[in-house]
């Protein structure tokens, strides 16, 4: 868990209330591609050791043989390395404040946004597919009423209650801050606080 001193620009009374992380299923997802992408070598290894041509003790292609299948395997550690990097430094800190999205876009790429809790206007959770139904599994999309793209968990682990917390946390942060939507019983409309 998260030390709220870690968090910048934290209020006095502000908690920690839920870190999120992609769902384990995106790991998987990863090991089996890069499972895929190391058995083409292994292939071709074996369609060359069928036809009795040993490209590695050739004079001429040996050496090349080596370079190429040595950038292959590199590259694959590389790509798959930055994948896992990408998975375990995707954060997203709900405080009873506001939330925090913390995305690694790459090696040396880092986006941090926050939005407080009184600005969100719409929370949507959705899960996608048969897989995403039975390991529940999803995104939660936050919107407020500015213009710019709504903040967008991806891939978390049951998202309804993820949905559910913040709404929860959005009308107790109103309330406390006193822009709480009220419902006129009258005429049915919202009347702002």
């Amino acid at each position: 868990m998260m030390r709220l001193t870690e968090l910048p620009n934290s209020e006095p009374e502000e908690k920690v209330v839920l870190v999120l992380r992609r769902h384990w299923i995106d790991v998987v997802r990863l090991l089996i591609f890069t499972g895929m992408l190391l058995i083409v070598p292994v292939v071709i290894l074996i369609y060359f050791n069928l036809t009795k041509v040993d490209i590695f003790n050739d004079p001429a292609t040996g050496p090349i043989s080596a370079v190429v299948f040595s950038a292959y395997f590199l590259l694959v550690f590389v790509l798959t390395i930055t994948a896992i990097t990408d998975y375990w430094l995707d954060v997203w800190i709900v405080t009873s404040e506001r939330v925090i999205d913390i995305e690694q876009k790459g090696l040396f790429n880092r986006v941090v946004s926050e939005l407080h809790l009184r600005q969100i206007q719409d929370i949507t959770s959705e899960m996608k597919g048969f897989l995403a139904t039975f390991l529940t599994f999803g995104d939660v999309f936050i919107q407020t009423a500015a213009a710019k793209d709504r903040f967008q968990f991806k891939n978390i682990d049951n998202p309804d209650d993820v949905k559910i917390t913040i709404s929860k946390l959005v009308e107790a942060c109103k309330l406390h801050h006193g822009h709480s939507d009220k419902v006129d019983d009258s005429t049915g409309l919202v009347v702002e606080k």
